[in-house]
């Protein structure tokens, strides 16, 4: 160490760092390494790298996923922002979305080349390019797979479940990240489908599910406990209506949006927030938003891809197009600010080649999920 500067400084130094400088850090000296591999300096990064988030792109063309993150803009003094690319993921090759948790992502369905002819889900860090594969699921039904994290036992976990639901007891498949990976059958309740993407909010996963004859449920799994339950939300049983489950201000809510007429005959974008304030009673609290402004309702190609955690509901673009916006609507203010984010490059921004958009909000650097014991794959270089 410097001898003018204390540990404690040193380590303070380190921890402002992006995750890939402070990882590159420990492999120059045996002392650093000692320091930036304890689990005090892990925290301390989380701390400084909550304060600032950031957000994460996933974009995908013909099987190949391009990431990217850009500054999450904390107000409207930062009308564009610009992405830095980080890494390329090739060959995936299932029809449904990725899922992700605190800073990793899940791809259900991808083949390697170099690893297998069969294809497997697959765990990946998008910014630095460390993946693992999963073993095969031995279940001949297509099935959903969604991450999750215990933030208590540092622990991610991968649910599985069979589409369309039978009988049979391998309903559910449970997989936890580490050493050893290894599917094992869960038992849990009994529903159709899922209908939605998952969200984990502080260690427990939710994801809209069909419910046979019954109105619509959030299936709650619990990641560090394993437990499954039911919430009522017969709200979200429109056919027509896009929903997207967020996280509110650590509480579970829904947002469905549509294009509809206004009073005076011009299409606008009509949000509805539905949020969970009560489990014990299933209690939904409805808000509706309309948003007029003209980039939105112009374009018709906006989705909602989460909530920050200054309670700001994020609309991003679903397509690469230059310009390329992402916009934050208030709920409490009712104030909509856009901003434009640069950098994604001439070939995913052209028309005849644009990709298709997956945003994540409050996206954190977290040297927990380097850890190689879990992630012990590399891309050797970036997919051309």
């Amino acid at each position: 160490m410097n001898p003018f500067f204390t540990t404690d400084i040193t380590t303070d130094i380190f921890a402002r760092l992006p995750a890939k400088s402070a990882a590159r850090c420990r492999t120059l000296s045996k002392q650093w390494s000692s320091v930036l591999s304890t689990q005090d300096f892990a925290e301390l990064f989380l701390t400084h790298s909550s304060t600032r988030p950031r957000l994460l792109f996933a974009v995908e063309r013909n099987g190949l996923w391009t990431f990217f993150t850009s500054p999450q803009p904390q107000s409207s003094h930062s009308p564009v922002v610009t992405a830095e690319f980080h890494t390329k993921f090739a060959g995936d090759v299932s029809r449904y979305l990725c899922s992700y948790a605190s800073g990793l992502i899940l791809f259900p369905d991808v083949w390697i080349p170099s690893k297998s002819d069969d294809t497997n889900p697959v765990v990946c860090n998008p910014v630095t390019g460390k993946y693992a594969t999963l073993p095969y699921l031995s279940i001949y039904r297509k099935s959903r797979a969604f991450l999750g994290f215990d933030p208590v036992g540092k622990q991610f976990k991968v649910l599985s479940e069979d589409r369309p639901f039978c009988s049979q007891s391998d309903h559910h498949q449970v997989l936890s990240l580490g050493e050893e990976l290894s599917w094992r059958v869960k038992d849990g309740p009994q529903y159709d489908h899922c209908v939605s993407e998952a969200i984990c909010i502080e260690g427990v996963l939710y994801y809209l599910a069909e419910n046979f004859s019954d109105p619509r449920v959030v299936v709650r799994f619990d990641v560090r406990s394993e437990e499954f339950e039911f919430i009522e939300a017969g709200c979200f049983s429109g056919e027509e209506v896009a929903v997207k489950l967020i996280n509110y201000k650590g509480n579970l809510a829904g947002v469905e949006w549509k294009y509809v007429k206004a009073d005076d005959e011009k299409i606008v974008l009509e949000l509805s927030l539905w949020v969970l304030e009560d489990v014990e009673m299933n209690e939904w609290v409805k808000s509706v938003y309309v948003l007029s402004e003209e980039k939105i309702v112009r374009r018709c190609n906006f989705s909602v891809a989460g909530m920050t955690g200054g309670g700001e509901i994020v609309l991003a673009m679903d397509y690469t197009t230059k310009p390329y916006y992402v916009f934050f609507f208030d709920p409490e203010k009712n104030t909509l600010r856009g901003v434009e984010v640069q950098g994604f490059g001439d070939k995913l921004e052209a028309l005849g080649t644009r990709g298709r958009v997956r945003v994540f909000v409050d996206y954190v650097e977290d040297l927990n999920v380097h850890d190689g014991k879990q992630l012990k794959s590399s891309i050797s270089a970036p997919v051309k």
